[in-house]
């Protein structure tokens, strides 16, 4: 099964994400944020119970240029990654059983 929630950056998001040969969820939020901070632990959850996608978190403000690159302009966003392309992109908090409805999962 798939570990923690790992962290990326503007520096390693096509290395991590772009290239990954399997699904990449990616939660772009920030540490002032409070709807990210409801969703973290449901993102931890999906990342221990899943291991055919992998779970990540982009931090908006260290990596302003990755969010304005995918047009981030609410937090929290999380977006399904599949062979480098956008397939799916939900934005604000929701509930467990509605985020992986709504993520494909």
């Amino acid at each position: 099964m798939a570990v923690a929630v790992g962290e990326v950056t503007d520096a390693t998001f096509e290395e991590e994400v772009l290239k990954s040969d399997k699904p990449v969820i990616v939660d772009f939020w920030a540490p002032w944020c409070q709807p990210c901070k409801r969703i973290a632990p449901i993102l931890e959850q999906i990342a221990g119970e899943r291991d055919d996608v992998r779970v990540v978190k982009l931090n908006v403000d260290d990596n302003p240029n990755t969010a304005m690159t995918y047009s981030i302009t609410s937090i929290p966003t999380v977006v399904r990654f599949e062979g480098g392309e956008i397939t799916r992109r939900v934005v604000g908090a929701l509930p467990k059983g509605q985020l992986i409805s709504e993520l494909g999962l």
